[in-house]
């Protein structure tokens, strides 16, 4: 199904919800009223209860880092695995540099899945890439904050690029929620933290 700009993508849905169930069990029937029953099913998660429950998250504190962090793990990995056979042979099979592309393009592809007006922009040389988002859902916020909402997104990269055999580090230069026009994550491939 298509993300029509307002609906949140089922992965970034479904990936936030068992995260929230993992991190914050006690917690997880407040959070259905917002992204569980049938709206998660359809795939029908708007853009208002997405936004209320990412704002409900930041006002828990760390556990919205802890929360972030295994929605981005849990992303990558389902759509690394709903890949077909031949398409993961294919980028596996791809030396380093050329492989690092692929993943790259592969992660920017599920971050604009999952909530349209996203704009991502990556840059690759030798073992390093940079990974720009604008527009990001999780840095929409009224006031600036005190530290980096760009988890998800550094999760989900870094996920993915160990599941081609691409163990990196990662860095969060930027985050619009920080002040900056746009989040900015830079990856070092050959590092792994």
């Amino acid at each position: 199904m298509a993300v029509t700009g307002t609906e949140i993508g089922r992965v970034l849905v479904a990936s936030m919800h068992q995260a929230i169930a993992d991190e914050l069990p006690t917690r997880v029937d407040f959070y259905d009223h917002w992204l569980g029953g049938q709206r998660m099913r359809d795939g029908s998660v708007g853009l208002a209860p997405m936004t209320a429950v990412l704002g409900f998250l930041r006002a828990e504190g760390e556990p919205y880092h802890a929360v972030m962090k295994r929605a981005g793990l849990y992303a990558a990995d389902w759509t690394v695995d709903s890949l077909g056979a031949m398409e993961r042979r294919f980028i596996q099979g791809q030396p380093q540099w050329w492989r690092l592309r692929s993943v790259m393009r592969l992660a920017a592809r599920t971050i604009r899945a999952g909530y349209e007006p996203v704009k991502t922009k990556v840059r690759v040389k030798k073992n390093q890439a940079w990974f720009e988002v604008r527009q990001s859902l999780f840095c929409r916020v009224r006031a600036p904050q005190g530290a980096a909402l760009c988890d998800y997104h550094a999760a989900l990269i870094v996920q993915m690029l160990n599941r081609f055999d691409l163990p990196s580090t990662v860095a969060i230069e930027q985050c619009a929620g920080t002040q900056h026009s746009h989040c900015a994550v830079a990856i070092e491939i050959g590092k792994a933290a």
